[in-house]
């Protein structure tokens, strides 16, 4: 089975970084709470805080496309519909040999 993995970013602009932010809770809670959900993470750069890290990780394409489609119906969707996404998404398939989990995308 394959996961898949998103990485990148998202650039807010100076005006929107405080309704983000409080966004921000709700969405990960959310995000989190979903089926295939195995990780979610957005983390604000210390010195851009125009800058939001952005880690996800969901069990299979049918998970992660069942968040991208919550998503655009959501809140979040809404308050954040402005901002710069810069994401690579890749599926990782798992596996495990004597013990030892490798993953190869």
């Amino acid at each position: 089975m394959k996961k898949i993995v998103l990485t990148g970013y998202i650039n807010v602009a100076a005006e929107q970084i405080d309704s983000i932010k409080s966004a921000l809770p709700k969405h990960i809670t959310l995000t989190l709470q979903e089926p295939g959900c195995l990780a979610f993470r957005v983390t604000q750069r210390e010195h851009q805080p125009s800058i939001f890290e952005v880690y996800e990780e969901f069990v299979d394409k049918q998970a992660f496309e069942a968040h991208q489609k919550r998503v655009l119906s959501s809140s979040w969707g809404v308050i954040s519909k402005d901002v710069g996404r810069h994401y690579v998404v890749k599926s990782v398939v798992k596996s495990v040999v004597k013990g030892v989990v490798k993953e190869f995308e």
